[in-house]
């Protein structure tokens, strides 16, 4: 089972050309203000309610916040909807 990995912007957008799925965790508000054309948008607080990333089998997904802290804190929560 493949691990949530820390990556830097620039690690991302080359994993997003090569088809992963990038997954906003912000909330509204916050994803109102700015967003990443393309990116889906999986609020963390209600992270709970969604069975699983909006990813296909296999696929990689690139998950983002505003700096970083709030996918690193809640890893083990992204980690299984990923799997799902």
């Amino acid at each position: 089972m493949a691990q949530l990995q820390k990556i830097s912007p620039q690690q991302a957008k080359i994993l997003i050309d090569k088809g992963a799925v990038l997954v906003d965790i912000r909330e509204a508000d916050e994803r109102a203000r700015a967003s990443i054309s393309g990116s889906a948008h999986m609020p963390l607080s209600r992270i709970e309610n969604y069975k699983s990333a909006p990813a296909a089998t296999g696929q990689v997904i690139v998950y983002h916040c505003k700096t970083g802290n709030r996918t690193s804190v809640n890893a083990a929560k992204l980690q299984e909807k990923a799997l799902c």
